[in-house]
């Protein structure tokens, strides 16, 4: 997903610099010379990050974002530069809600690395194009779509329930370059009864059964030039599977009740959490399907093997719940981390979001803990993680900085400076003690 950034800065030698390496980075950076401009642009576009001066040719930075926060907006995270005689200006921002700021000189890649922590945790849940995960299988299945895309091949997507295989159906069709303009019409093949699933999936012309009365276009129809995805083709009744094969090989379809024949130009993407080899075998899957089917297979890992994108999909999930609430995200305190990465997922990213849609609606803090997850389980599932050895002094001692680190971090909403204060160390202290400790950067 390409982020967009609003620049804010006068300098014409440091803007244009800026934006040349933004534009090298990968992100789109919109860039103005003064508040004015920018804050009409950010009254009517969307932006992933802002980064702003302090000191504008018309009003300062501090002089923007308070009048943003006054009309009530649901504001991008905020990077302010400044000069040393401007710090303690910086530190009232931080307090009013912005994300961190940058004393002049700044090095570049400090400032790129804060840029791709603040994109990387605003992605927004409702976006279509939002990657599959961060974990390199997934990574792995992303980078492969446009290939897979570029053919007519029928594509099989199979894993675990939960896994999120509509979600690479979507990304698959998303992938196209006619994607955004065709139909992706998706079907839950064992949630239809067996009595209905033909005229669901073909449609059927009026007077063609009792209840029939008027004209209906079936699914096929339906994904005409676009996607159509079988979602547990599993469960299809073996009566059914020949003919949705000869509406594969064909491409064209009969509605039930007419004799007039319908071509059909679909992309043909199904899912399925069995194992339709086994069913082949014991013949409760037609095999000539089968084969039709699986020309390429995509095999999403379960959550359990994929840890790098729990916590990623967690944060997304909180991130969306604010957005539709129009409230502050809830954060998950270090303790709730290591509960979800200690809990195996059987219903994987399913199972995964309804744990914390509960957490959110029950409890009254943004703070989740891991009895708000859990509930009187939580300690059981730390104890699942089975590191029982004995550990030295200095390796108690460093676990101890390291967890108190992340719960001011976390209670301070991320906040460099704010959480440095409170630790009674400086900035520059706060960044060597969470790289030595292997503490993610805030976000």
């Amino acid at each position: 997903m390409s982020h967009h950034i609003c620049l804010i800065e006068d300098d014409e030698i440091l803007g244009e610099a800026l934006v040349e390496r933004f534009e090298v980075e990968g992100y789109d950076c919109e860039w103005f010379k003064d508040g004015k401009s920018a804050l009409n642009a950010l009254k009517h576009k969307n932006f992933s990050t802002v980064i702003s001066d302090i000191n504008l040719p018309d009003f300062t930075g501090e002089q923007l974002y308070q009048q943003l926060l006054n009309d009530g907006r649901t504001l991008p995270p905020f990077l302010f530069v400044t000069g040393y005689g401007s710090v303690d200006q910086a530190v009232r921002l931080l307090k009013l809600g912005a994300e961190d700021y940058l004393t002049k000189p700044f090095e570049v890649a400090d400032l790129l690395a804060k840029v791709k922590s603040l994109c990387e945790r605003l992605i927004p849940a409702t976006s279509d194009s939002f990657p599959l995960g961060v974990s390199p299988g997934m990574k792995a299945i992303e980078a492969a779509l446009p290939r897979i895309s570029a053919s007519d091949s029928n594509v099989l997507v199979t894993g675990e329930s939960g896994v999120g295989k509509e979600y690479v159906a979507k990304a698959l069709h998303s992938a196209s370059p006619s994607g955004k303009q065709t139909p992706f019409v998706a079907v839950n093949c064992g949630a239809i009864p067996e009595s209905l699933i033909e005229a669901e999936l073909f449609g059927y012309v009026k007077g063609a059964f009792t209840g029939a009365v008027s004209d209906k276009r079936g699914f096929f129809e339906q994904a005409d030039g676009g996607t159509l995805f079988l979602d547990e083709i599993g469960d299809m009744p073996l009566q059914i599977q020949v003919k949705v094969l000869r509406a594969i090989q064909e491409r064209q379809i009969t509605r039930i009740g007419s004799e007039q024949v319908r071509q059909v130009n679909i992309r043909l993407v199904c899912a399925t959490h069995r194992d339709l080899e086994a069913m082949v075998a014991d013949g409760s899957f037609r095999e000539d399907l089968f084969y039709r089917i699986n020309v390429v297979n995509i095999q999403v890992p379960p959550l359990r093997d994929r840890p790098d994108d729990i916590l990623w999909h967690a944060q997304l999930f909180l991130n969306g719940v604010a957005a539709k609430e129009e409230r502050r995200p809830c954060t998950l305190h270090p303790r709730a981390e290591q509960a979800l990465l200690a809990y195996p997922w059987p219903g994987n990213i399913r199972e995964l979001r309804n744990c914390l849609e509960r957490a959110c609606i029950f409890n009254q803090s943004t703070l989740l803990q891991p009895e708000d997850l859990f509930g009187d389980t939580w300690q059981r599932v730390l104890a699942s993680m089975g590191d029982q050895r004995e550990e030295s002094l200095s390796d108690y001692i460093q676990q101890c900085e390291r967890d108190y680190i992340s719960r001011v971090l976390t209670e301070n909403g991320g906040k460099i400076a704010n959480t440095a204060n409170v630790l009674g160390i400086s900035r520059k202290t706060l960044w060597d003690k969470m790289r030595k400790l292997g503490l993610k950067e805030p976000g």
